[in-house]
């Protein structure tokens, strides 16, 4: 068994990562909590085996939009044992709520300017589809003309050979040859 004491300083406060440090330590043995400090920071207390509080140390010191740890120190102390889960120790109701209204608004404008960017990805394919179809319409357009020239052409070139054929027969007919 291991402790450490942490503090992570930067974006951490009002962005969800006390949530983040929570859920990470999901799938591992690990016991303490995690709450804000006055001064901005985030401290973290946590104990367990130390392949998992390095495995929680990977995961927690992290910049990923909105969260932005910019200085995170560890010290290693003896574990005391006095934690039996891992918790989120919660501010005064006020200040919660506050936060949880700014990780929410930041979340809504994620979301926000990510289906922006769906959607002008939508419209660059809806103006290829467009172009596409006018391309289709294009080809089908003059292959719809070859087909009238090639039409035309071929009568005309039908027209003269069986003239020609009916010259060829009458001429035969005249030398007294029956065709």
């Amino acid at each position: 068994m291991k402790r450490f004491v942490a503090i992570a300083q930067g974006r951490v406060q009002k962005v969800g990562y006390r949530e983040h440090v929570y859920g990470a330590t999901f799938d591992l043995e690990i016991s303490g909590y995690v709450k804000n400090l006055k001064n901005g920071e985030v401290e973290i207390v946590a104990e367990g085996r130390e392949k998992d509080l390095q495995k929680l140390i990977s995961e927690i010191n992290i910049i990923r939009r909105p969260i932005a740890v910019r200085s995170f120190t560890v010290r290693w102390e003896k574990p005391t044992g006095e934690y039996a889960t891992f918790d989120i120790i919660r501010g005064d109701f006020q200040e919660e709520i506050s936060e949880r209204m700014d990780y929410a608004g930041n979340l809504l404008h994620g979301m926000d300017m990510k289906l922006d960017c769906m959607l002008d990805k939508q419209d660059q394919m809806l103006d290829k589809q467009d172009q596409t179809l006018q391309a289709t319409r294009e080809v089908k357009e003059e292959i719809a003309g070859f087909r009238s020239d090639a039409r035309k052409h071929l009568d005309d070139e039908f027209g003269d050979i069986r003239k020609e054929l009916v010259s060829i027969k009458d001429a035969l007919a005249r030398a007294g040859i029956q065709v």
